[in-house]
C-alpha cells in the first residue's frame, strides 16, 4: 500500500465573523424595525467593499436570509449573520 502524503493544511477564513450575542440581538432588532417601518437603512456587510443602501422586504428564519431590495428594485439576500452593521440613510 501506498504511503499517504499528509498535505498542509490551509487556514479556513470563517464564514461569518463571532460576536456576541448582544450584537446578534441588537442587530436583529434593527432589522425588525426597519422591516416594519418599510424605511431605506444602510447595511454593512462582512466581505463587501461597498455598503448596501436599501429596504428590509423579507426575514427569512429559515434560511437566516434577510432579502434588502436596493432603488434600483434589485433584491439581495444577505445572510443575517454577515451584516455588520445597520445605519440610517439621510435621504
Amino acid at each position: 500500500m501506498a504511503a499517504k502524503t499528509k498535505t498542509p493544511t490551509k487556514k479556513k477564513e470563517p464564514k461569518h465573523l463571532d460576536r456576541d450575542e448582544f450584537d446578534l440581538e441588537e442587530i436583529a432588532y434593527t432589522l425588525s424595525e426597519a422591516h416594519e417601518e418599510n424605511k431605506t437603512k444602510i447595511f454593512t456587510i462582512y466581505k463587501k467593499d461597498e455598503p448596501l443602501t436599501g429596504m428590509v422586504t423579507k426575514m427569512d428564519a429559515n434560511t437566516k436570509l434577510i432579502h434588502i431590495k436596493d432603488k434600483y428594485m434589485n433584491i439581495h439576500k444577505v445572510h443575517f449573520l454577515d451584516i455588520l452593521s445597520v445605519s440610517e440613510c439621510d435621504y
